[in-house]
């Protein structure tokens, strides 16, 4: 019921959103009289953020047209290598011959935002690795009478996608998949050893959340199964394809991870109010370019978001050794092939210091000299794979871990 009163409210905000657009059309443009006083820079600030704050927004693209190498400019080209109804692997080739250069699957998370939450991440990667990244789909626009989705199926789309690229394929995963992935891995090691990947790196991942405790993880704690399935997950409503399918919203999601920060958010709205009464557009610029992406939310399948809460942040079954794929026990410790890096943020508020570490522990039969581990200083969450110090200092060390693991 709450998705279809949020999607009335969309739908009647409409004409207002489209009435504030055309006012905007006329104030900027460039003999306006009125454009240039106090009274018509605040009317187009106020304006202006209306319109941002009731918009829809849509599937952000990559963008990825061209990346330095070597000092030259090389084009890129975004290609569909692997499909399947719940998601995709796409690939940005390089028109450049780069045998030797390692190649990357970026494991994006399925929490609410798209894949293009990782645009920097995959640029940082560009320039010396031949990047693929999984692009999973909104389930609103899945139909109803189509496969359901679920935590086990995310394994098995891992272990397909690595079975496409190859057992010299390098695995990133971004937070949420460092679950999936970790099984994965470990089921392919015990079963499929030739098959297994080269390395993968864990960057703020879940896997055992009794470590470092969030706001996140007691929230989950606090509240049973039965309550996750009858307060968040909702019915798709009409207008979409997927309607009537059971989803997690991707505006509650939204809404979860603003209000654990929400004075910081409201500050930055309020500056980029100032900054557009004030016509000073470059940080403007920068702050409306992450809202933009950070507001570009996808739902996500009920049968994959109970599965995860429930095996992920309430019953710990990966930790605790009650994980199973498909019937069969996921042993980390069957881990001998495949090198691991853990990734932590000393700021991180929603997968705590240890949660991600934990994986160490559970892989007692992997060589030392085929595991590391960073707690990287200064960052939060989204810092771990976006940011200056991301760039500077955590992608350089994921670089030379896979280097020294080809």
């Amino acid at each position: 019921m709450l998705y279809h009163v949020y999607e009335m409210q969309r739908v009647s905000l409409a004409p207002m959103r489209l009435l504030a657009t055309q006012t905007l059309s006329l104030l900027d443009l460039p003999f306006n009289p009125v454009r240039p006083t106090p009274a018509g820079r605040l009317a187009v600030a106020a304006l202006d953020s209306f319109e941002h704050s009731t918009r829809q927004f849509g599937k952000p693209l990559f963008r990825h047209t061209t990346t330095e190498i070597d000092g030259e400019r090389v084009e890129i080209v975004e290609e569909v290598v692997w499909k399947r109804l719940w998601g995709q692997i796409k690939r940005f080739r390089r028109l450049a011959d780069r045998p030797d250069d390692p190649k990357l699957l970026i494991v994006a998370p399925m929490s609410g935002h798209f894949a293009t939450l990782l645009r920097n991440t995959v640029k940082a990667f560009l320039p010396d690795h031949d990047v693929y990244i999984t692009d999973w789909s909104d389930a609103r626009d899945v139909p109803l009478m189509a496969e359901d989705f679920d935590l086990e199926d995310y394994t098995d789309y891992v272990m397909e996608a690595i079975r496409l690229l190859g057992p010299d394929v390098h695995l990133v995963a971004v937070c949420q998949p460092a679950v999936a992935v970790l099984a994965a891995v470990a089921l392919m090691n015990e079963g499929e050893k030739e098959a297994a990947p080269r390395s993968m790196t864990l960057i703020g991942g879940p896997i055992d959340t009794r470590e470092g405790r969030t706001a996140v993880n007691v929230f989950a704690e606090q509240h049973d199964l039965d309550w996750f399935r009858n307060n968040v997950i909702h019915r798709v409503p009409f207008g979409y394809a997927g309607f009537m399918r059971r989803v997690y919203p991707g505006f509650l999601q939204l809404a979860g991870f603003m209000a654990m920060n929400l004075d910081r958010h409201i500050e930055a709205h309020w500056r980029m109010f100032e900054h557009l009464a004030q016509g000073d557009g470059e940080p403007l610029a920068a702050k409306r370019a992450f809202y933009d992406e950070y507001r570009s939310v996808m739902d996500l399948s009920a049968e994959f978001y109970l599965q995860t809460i429930e095996d992920v942040f309430i019953e710990h079954k990966l930790p605790r050794g009650l994980l199973t794929q498909r019937g069969h026990r996921v042993d980390p410790a069957a881990i001998q092939r495949t090198a691991m890096l853990t990734i932590e943020g000393e700021k991180d508020d929603i997968s705590g210091i240890g949660q991600t570490r934990a994986a160490h522990a559970m892989t007692t039969n992997l060589p030392e000299s085929m595991r590391e581990h960073l707690e990287q200083e200064g960052v939060g969450h989204y810092g771990l794979f976006n940011g200056r110090r991301f760039n500077a200092e955590v992608a350089p060390r994921i670089k030379r871990f896979i280097r020294a693991h080809l």
